[in-house]
């Protein structure tokens, strides 16, 4: 995977970095690659990240990925909201442990 920013713009208000990138690569990345993409860029952990959209275009290999990439993971938890999802496999890491 071949990776370009686009955009980066340091927003001191949420204590966070808005960032836009392109990414050529096979197939479309899952979020989880795309937030451990973006942490090995940037060098912060992968729970720093938030991952906002992955936009692809029909028969291009090319993938535009914005993101929110913040200092700590409080601060993330304090501003981002949660989806069902999130809320549900942080639950079912916590039964394992």
């Amino acid at each position: 995977m071949t990776l370009k920013v686009i955009h980066e713009k340091e927003n001191p208000l949420f204590k966070r970095k808005e960032v836009k990138v392109s990414v050529h690569s096979e197939k479309s990345p899952s979020r989880e690659e795309a937030s451990k993409i973006l942490a090995d860029k940037f060098s912060v952990p992968s729970g720093n990240v938030k991952i906002k959209s992955i936009h692809g275009s029909f028969g291009s290999k090319t993938f535009d990925i914005e993101a929110n990439i913040y200092s700590s993971k409080g601060e993330k938890d304090s501003v981002e909201f949660k989806k069902k999802k999130e809320i549900a496999s942080e639950k079912k890491l916590e039964g394992v442990k």
